[in-house]
């Protein structure tokens, strides 16, 4: 089983972000270097489909997080997002729009409140996720 580390506060910062766009979904990026995430960059939601159920990464907004994971010394270690009212699992539609090489950080947000937080990766036959290790540090 792989790890993803989180640096203090970025666990908080992740929860914050999916507290404030409730009811609909956040996302960003997660940058570090080394499986420890060190910053997260807040990206706009998108999606034409309705931001309650789903999230949208534009490829200038991709780019963006590139640049931003460069300039701070680290690389783009994948996406968070959050699931309002719903469980920090996976969804098909999170299936087929993931690529293997990144982690992917969900928050479960209820009712306005961020709850359980969990990572994945997708294998590279895009057939499911693995379930990362998640460790998150204390600020």
């Amino acid at each position: 089983m792989t790890t993803l580390s989180l640096q203090p506060g970025i666990a908080d910062a992740i929860n914050r972000h999916g507290v404030e766009t409730y009811p609909n979904e956040c996302c960003g990026a997660l940058i570090g270097r080394d499986g420890v995430v060190r910053a997260t960059h807040a990206l706009p939601n998108t999606t034409e489909e309705g931001p309650r159920r789903r999230f949208r990464v534009r490829p200038q907004d991709y780019m963006a997080a590139e640049k931003r994971a460069t300039e701070a010394g680290g690389e783009l270690l994948g996406f968070y997002h959050s699931h309002p009212d719903h469980p920090a699992q996976p969804s098909q539609y999170d299936l087929d729009h993931a690529w293997p090489v990144f982690s992917y950080v969900i928050v479960s947000v209820r009712e306005g409140v961020a709850g359980d937080m969990t990572s994945w990766r997708l294998r590279e036959d895009r057939s499911a996720f693995d379930e990362e290790r998640l460790v998150a540090g204390t600020s």
